[in-house]
């Protein structure tokens, strides 16, 4: 196993993705300060094949369609929102204004095959204009390719708690206690992949901004109909399950589970185990991953359909990217500054060992001749292994893998 290539972009890495496992890369970062996006498209190598930057939101955001357009949030002129287009030549392929209330920005969005899905939130006070105010009821809305709204579904994420949240003050007599439900001061998507879309239906998750406390909404893609909510919970790393199914992650103040929902919107199985879990064609779930064990140490597990948990071998360390799996069953990931390689008997592999001790780390891609591409700060690393091609499945292989589009239809 070699370090094929590495190379610098302008700012921490926010998003990669490519069209074709032999590349060019699409990267989105920040740009000389936080309110500017800098997207490039660079080769395997490392040239850059060209580099744009446009106005951003303090949180760049982008998708890469199958047809290898990469569409990318911004703010417009005046003060609205877009999706704009961006050819694989570097040319503008369209703008897509998308009509939006005062205060509100793009939370997150997917790209479906006719159209747009988006989650709409408050926008960051460094955005808005003098006495301006972020938005306080979000919405997750459908457009369709010319920018028409299909339909919005405001969101009312409600009073906040958790078992696991504690208090002290005058209310509480300065005893310590369990939080009390609070409206959030603001919502904001939630942490991991805030937005899903599988089939005909979509997994919103929102968070009250100061606690990460929060609940995934489940609505029906064609209508925009309310099918249910999950109770409050400190939502981490969510992912698609299969058609019309999906995994919820909870971690924090003493929680530690992923749970799986079904088309109707209600829990079918819960392990007491969170982390980056890929789904394989035939349904397995396994990944690294916390437990609610004594020690709470990290391990690759597999998830059984039984609710039960298979250890493999241990992970030092916390900070881990999402994975990729290969045709063969071997699960890659970067961990702890190496990058590792779990096989389908669950033994564990050192592919590649790097004293870069630096935790902000992008999902694990898989390409052609097994080279793995992988972000670490503002760096991307290209590694040749020899690990077999990139295996179907519902995530993160197939389209939420390559084309950082998470979207099963």
């Amino acid at each position: 196993m070699t370090l094929s290539s590495r190379f610098d972009l302008p700012g921490q890495v926010w998003c990669v993705a490519t069209q074709h496992p032999s590349g060019p890369l699409y990267a989105t970062t920040y740009g000389a300060h936080p309110l500017e996006t800098v997207v490039s498209s660079v080769d395997l190598s490392g040239r850059v094949l060209w580099e744009k930057a446009y106005p951003g939101t303090g949180r760049p955001r982008s998708r890469l369609s199958p047809s290898g357009t990469l569409w990318l949030a911004r703010p417009t002129d005046g003060g609205g929102r877009a999706l704009e287009g961006v050819l694989p030549d570097g040319s503008v392929d369209r703008t897509v204004t998308l009509p939006c209330r005062a205060g509100e920005e793009v939370a997150a969005f997917v790209v479906l095959g006719d159209g747009f899905c988006v989650s709409w939130a408050g926008a960051a006070r460094m955005l808005l204009a003098p006495g301006g105010q972020p938005a306080r009821v979000p919405r997750v809305a459908r457009y369709g390719r010319d920018g028409q709204c299909l339909w919005s579904t405001p969101i009312d994420l409600g009073p906040v708690s958790h078992p696991g949240m504690l208090e002290m003050n005058e209310e509480t007599g300065w005893e310590v206690r369990t939080a009390a439900p609070r409206p959030p001061e603001w919502v904001e998507a939630a942490r991991g992949e805030p937005l899903l879309v599988s089939g005909d239906r979509v997994a919103a998750g929102f968070a009250d901004g100061r606690s990460g406390i929060g609940r995934t909404f489940f609505l029906n893609l064609v209508s925009g109909a309310l099918i249910s909510v999950t109770e409050p919970a400190p939502l981490r790393r969510s992912a698609i399950a299969g058609p019309g199914a999906f995994l919820v992650g909870a971690l924090g103040y003493g929680a530690c589970t992923t749970r799986r929902f079904g088309r109707d919107g209600t829990e079918s199985a819960r392990w007491d185990c969170h982390g980056a879990m890929t789904v394989d064609g035939r349904g397995a779930v396994r990944g690294p991953a916390f437990s609610v064990a004594p020690s709470c140490a990290s391990r690759f597990r597999r998830l059984t359909t039984s609710n039960g948990l298979v250890d493999g071998p241990h992970l030092a360390g916390r900070h881990t990217s999402h994975p990729a799996v290969d045709a063969d069953g071997t699960t890659v990931f970067w961990h702890g500054g190496r990058l590792l390689a779990v096989d389908s008997g669950m033994a564990l592999h050192e592919l590649f060992v790097s004293d870069d001790d630096r935790t902000v780390l992008g999902r694990t891609l898989l390409l052609d001749g097994g080279r793995v591409v992988q972000s670490v700060g503002s760096e991307i690393l290209v590694l040749r292994t020899d690990l077999a091609a990139l295996a179907d499945g519902p995530w993160p292989c197939g389209d939420a893998n390559l084309l950082g589009n998470p979207v099963l239809e």
